[in-house]
């Protein structure tokens, strides 16, 4: 794709389309339309210039007006960095690269995310522009292995994401009214419906549940959310508004209540099935919860590591001050403790209120 300004114009004859890029899809001659490429915002057919009428194998050329500006230097640096993975895994590349697999390579595509919501959370754009630098490497590993398998390389990677991108979006690059969708919650609601539509043409099968797509392999607590989420769409949830609140505050009492009538039967040498009946009540009663969490627009799964950060930063402020006072935590009183516990709290009010 060459260079250009937003707002800019390019002329070009009607057969100079396809190799533009593999996201753009001009319409026939014969039935002119919207062009499906994410950087224009419109184009028209005319008769091609005297010149390029000489080469051309269609008697149309077209005007496209982009939308946003086209960065070639940017293409520079992708292409840069998907010739240095394909170094590192050829002939005389790295050891510890080329040796890498599918399955090797899973955990640090999950540590390497974390890390960048971890920088998230501690607002470092400078540190994000580099964590999600290795996340990208992840990507071009398993791209790269695709290549080499001969199964898909990174062009076609780019190609589905774009291609499902405008196919999801048809509020944005469709051409009827009936695509509109002027909300936010339309826009997800259109997205599941997609989806769906998209399952069965791959599979051939209507029969789909409504809680596919939520990987087993999430935190428990965030599957949790993502199901229930799911199971709402098709109205299986608790009453909107203060109805709803009520009955899942009773629902997680209950469930407390439950989690006690287990308990004195887990005694030292008691059974597992004892054991087995408590966790099953222990999990039911962080389900209710996750629910309360949901129905109050909260993600369960952010507020936890909102939660998590807190305690680990007032703990690390704890151990500090005991240091410096020549002591160990350990020999502190519970009292002493729990003073020092909200000494911490008072410095991290104090510090978010500057």
């Amino acid at each position: 794709m060459p260079a250009a300004r937003a707002g800019s114009k390019l002329f070009l004859p009607w057969d100079s389309a396809l190799p533009l890029h593999p996201t753009f899809h001009p319409p026939p001659p014969d039935a002119p339309g919207r062009v499906l490429c994410p950087w224009t915002a419109s184009f028209s057919l005319h008769p091609p210039s005297p010149e390029a009428a000489k080469t051309a194998s269609f008697p149309l050329a077209f005007t496209i007006t982009f939308l946003s500006p086209i960065m070639p230097a940017m293409s520079e640096r992708f292409d840069e960095v998907v010739a240095i993975m394909t170094r590192l895994r050829g002939d005389g590349g790295c050891p510890w690269d080329r040796k890498q697999t599918r399955e090797t390579l899973k955990p640090f595509l999950i540590e390497e995310a974390y890390e960048v919501l971890e920088t998230i959370d501690a607002q470092d754009d400078r540190k994000l522009k580099e964590e999600l630098g290795d996340v990208l490497l992840q990507i071009l590993f398993h791209a790269e292995i695709g290549r080499e398998r001969k199964t898909f390389t990174m062009d076609d990677v780019l190609q589905t994401l774009a291609q499902k991108l405008i196919r999801r979006h048809p509020h944005v690059f469709g051409e009827t009214a009936k695509d509109a969708a002027p909300t936010a919650e339309e826009v997800l609601t259109r997205w599941e419906e997609i989806k769906s539509q998209e399952k069965v043409a791959d599979s051939g099968s209507v029969g789909s549940s409504a809680l596919d797509g939520v990987p087993k392999v999430l935190p428990a607590l965030l599957r949790a959310y993502q199901l229930q989420v799911r199971a709402a769409r098709v109205g299986f949830d608790w009453p909107e508004g203060e109805a709803g609140y009520r009955q899942i505050l009773e629902k997680i009492h209950e469930e407390l209540e439950e989690v006690e009538a287990a308990r004195p039967a887990v005694l030292p040498g008691s059974s597992d099935p004892a054991l087995k009946h408590l966790e099953d009540e222990v999990g039911d009663l962080l389900f209710a919860v996750v629910n309360l969490a949901r129905h109050l627009k909260l993600n369960p799964e952010e507020a936890l590591r909102g939660t998590v950060n807190r305690f680990v930063s007032r703990f690390t402020y704890m151990e500090t001050i005991t240091k410096e006072q020549g002591r160990q935590l350990s020999d502190m009183t519970l009292k002493e403790q729990d003073g020092l516990w909200e000494e911490a709290k008072r410095v991290e009010r104090q510090d978010s209120e500057r």
